[in-house]
């Protein structure tokens, strides 16, 4: 083991901790060797900026006198309906919530203007958002309907729960078919009219850390551009992927659960985002720290773009249908170009994850590690991972711990 998280930490402290961003890391492996690289930096960053459907915060109210019970009522936040069959005061806001009387796809394309994640950015912008409640009232909690306008500072807690981000790797959509179709990867034109694609490639969080050796339960990372931590893994987390000679996913894989103090988070670091056709979306910066506790970890790191595959898609039959059929497999350094080759034909790309906002969510989390404003955490247990691809960063930390009186192994 080259170094465990307590004496990276330490080095944070002291200002001597050496951090590159992976972009930075592939091309300092390339010219000095992974060996090298490893002795040299302490921490890699990383950063994504992509829409991360399955998010949404919670929130605790505040009671009104006469107190009010939501449990089992309804409650609506700009007109969008919120989720109350948790308790009296607590409320879930999705994303993808629409309002009631939203057109939706009565008239098809529709353009999805207002949702959930609109929601959650003005709050965090700042503004204030109509909160109405109608419940149908107990002996303790009397009221029976509220309507007020409130900001983040009037809620007890402000809390961002997400079930699935930052997903490792993904599909590649296309269309086959004789129409354009609307989807949640974009419109994508009849005939390989395009190809759009959704990751950060060499920048990608989960792509870094492909078999999860130093991310788990407790890693703290950017979330938001405020602190947010891993909670579980993401649903529909598969550790067990196939996977190319180093060891990353040729497939969509693994996903982490998130969660942050909404209240911490700017304005600009999350986004919402309209599909024409499918839905309200948030587009969402995570950054994960990878600390180097190894040369296999740096290994991970340093995978160039043109290193990483990712699965071409047909979204007009294959993916709606369901058949696993897989047109052909090409690399993030490919798409970034603007063209891929599919059955003879050059098809343009486009990128619905910002590369450049990864980037910036890449280089500010250096700069608070370099800083001393963000420490590393030791996650407490593994996130499901796959058997063979080295040991766990807490095992690992475990046996380089000595017990009193003993030396360190």
């Amino acid at each position: 083991m080259l170094r465990t998280i307590e004496q990276i930490n330490e080095r944070i402290k002291s200002g001597k901790v050496v951090v590159a961003t992976a972009e930075e890391v592939v091309g300092l492996a390339k010219k000095s060797g992974v060996k090298a690289a490893a002795k040299q930096i302490d921490v890699v960053t990383t950063g994504t900026f992509s829409p991360m459907c399955s998010s949404g915060a919670y929130f605790n109210l505040k009671q009104p006198n006469p107190k009010m019970k939501l449990g089992g009522g309804f409650a609506w936040m700009d007109n969008v309906p919120v989720y109350t069959g948790f308790a009296a005061a607590d409320i879930y806001l999705g994303v993808n919530a629409l309002a009631d009387d939203a057109p939706r796809n009565q008239i098809f394309p529709g353009t999805f203007n207002f949702g959930g994640a609109h929601v959650l950015c003005r709050l965090v912008e700042g503004e204030k958002v109509k909160l109405t409640g109608r419940a149908y009232g107990t002996d303790c909690y009397p009221l029976r309907t509220r309507e007020e306008e409130v900001g983040l500072e009037d809620f007890n807690e402000a809390v961002m729960f997400n079930p699935r981000n930052a997903y490792q790797n993904y599909n590649v959509a296309v269309n086959l078919g004789d129409k354009t179709i609307y989807t949640y990867m974009g419109v994508l034109r009849r005939r390989l009219g395009n190809a759009n694609y959704c990751s950060a490639g060499q920048l990608s969080p989960l792509l870094n850390d492909p078999t999860f050796r130093t991310i788990g339960l407790g890693t703290r990372v950017l979330l938001g551009g405020g602190i947010g931590y891993v909670v579980w893994h993401g649903t529909q987390h598969n550790p067990n992927p196939p996977r190319d000679d180093n060891g990353v996913p040729l497939v969509p894989a693994g996903t982490l659960a998130l969660m942050g103090d909404l209240k911490q988070m700017k304005a600009g670091w999350l986004r919402p985002v309209s599909f024409i056709g499918y839905g309200v979306s948030l587009t969402l910066s995570v950054g994960v720290p990878i600390p180097i506790i190894d040369e296999d970890v740096m290994a991970a790191c340093a995978v160039s773009d043109f290193d990483i595959q990712a699965p071409i898609i047909d979204y007009s039959e294959a993916y709606p249908q369901g058949t696993g059929a897989v047109l052909g497999r090409t690399t993030y350094g490919e798409l970034r170009a603007g063209k891929i080759e599919i059955d003879g034909k050059k098809v343009p790309t486009g990128g619905l994850s910002s590369y450049a906002k990864a980037r910036e969510v890449a280089g500010t989390l250096k700069k608070w590690i370099e800083k001393g404003e963000f420490l590393l955490t030791c996650p407490a247990a593994p996130l499901p991972r796959p058997e063979g691809y080295g040991p766990w960063i807490g095992d690992m930390a475990a046996q380089a711990t000595p017990a009193k009186g003993g030396k360190t192994k």
